[in-house]
């Protein structure tokens, strides 16, 4: 296995035009959450990634496990919850410019997932193991299950990518010491800038990236939106431009394919440069679909668009 990841999938419903949600009667629905995102992203560009979690025993939980499946996405370690609903949340696209969402996640399937959940040997059967800041909020047990979850990475050299993507609504600010000592463990750290500003009280990306790094952090990379990107490692660091985007469409689940991009450059060996323009390229796809995953490529499209770029840096 590549890369294990584990978390909260929701059925996202996506209104078919803008206005307030009071006014929209007329939705079509996708499958949304940050790690599973990651795991399509992966599985798209030709990773052997599976995904952990617990879904309500209803449709929308087959929904999101006939989804996955679809996709490759290892689900041997996928269990339907009795009693447990499958989390949902809407979309609300203000105007064309303005974008907001509502969770209904409350005591859903996936807040019970507990450390007894996890398998020792399927954790320890990839070469990373992908958290996110998001499952640790949900539950007390979640909580468990990420701690021991980053235990068994530890013990059997998985090495840990953690992407922190902060959630007010979850209370994240409320935890902010314990997402700071949960990114302390982490190998590989991909915080937005605003993440790396709660996380380190730093403002600059060079200073937030220093700072993670001393913290125990092997690379660290700093997303910067239509900026681009700056990363840094004992040995290198520096920026990598934006791939360039006319329209954003739907920005959520960027990060999230940035994330699939940059390990599916790690995984096939490129440095770490080219592995976070990778994931420039692959976030930017993201925004340019209407969905959190409909935009993430295939290997064929990603690779015609990294040489549109590299091209693009020669004629300059």
């Amino acid at each position: 296995m590549d890369i294990v990841t584990f978390g909260e999938t929701m059925v996202v419903f996506t209104p078919r035009r803008a206005g307030m949600l009071r006014y929209v009667g007329d939705f079509t629905t996708h499958i949304g959450g940050a790690e599973s995102n990651v795991a399509i992203g992966l599985s798209r560009l030709g990773h052997q990634v599976g995904w952990m979690g617990k879904l309500g025993n209803d449709e929308f939980g087959y929904k999101i496990y006939q989804t996955l499946r679809g996709e490759g996405i290892d689900l041997s370690h996928v269990t339907f919850e009795d009693g447990f609903q499958t989390g949902i949340y809407f979309k609300e696209k203000i105007n064309h410019e303005k974008l907001r969402v509502h969770y209904y996640r409350d005591n859903s399937a996936a807040t019970t997932l507990a450390p007894s959940d996890l398998n020792e040997e399927y954790i320890a059967s990839a070469k990373y193991l992908h958290i996110t800041g998001i499952t640790p909020l949900l539950s007390e047990s979640c909580q468990q299950a990420t701690d021991k979850a980053i235990e068994i990475a530890k013990e059997n050299n998985v090495k840990i990518v953690f992407d922190p993507n902060i959630r007010t609504n979850l209370g994240s600010l409320e935890n902010r010491e314990a997402l700071i000592e949960l990114s302390k463990q982490a190998d590989i750290i991909l915080p937005g800038i605003e993440e790396g500003k709660f996380l380190t009280g730093k403002t600059s990306p060079e200073e937030i990236a220093r700072v993670l790094y001393e913290n125990g952090s092997s690379i660290v990379i700093v997303k910067l939106g239509e900026k681009g990107a700056y990363y840094y490692s004992e040995h290198r660091e520096g920026y990598v431009s934006a791939y360039p985007v006319e329209q954003v469409v739907d920005p959520i689940g960027a990060g999230d394919g940035f994330a699939s991009g940059v390990l599916s450059g790690f995984l096939d060996g490129l440095d770490l440069e080219e592995s976070v323009r990778r994931g420039s390229v692959v976030g930017a796809l993201v925004t340019m679909i209407q969905g959190d995953i409909e935009g993430l490529p295939d290997r064929s499209t990603l690779e015609m668009l990294v040489d549109d770029v590299n091209n693009d840096d020669v004629n300059r």
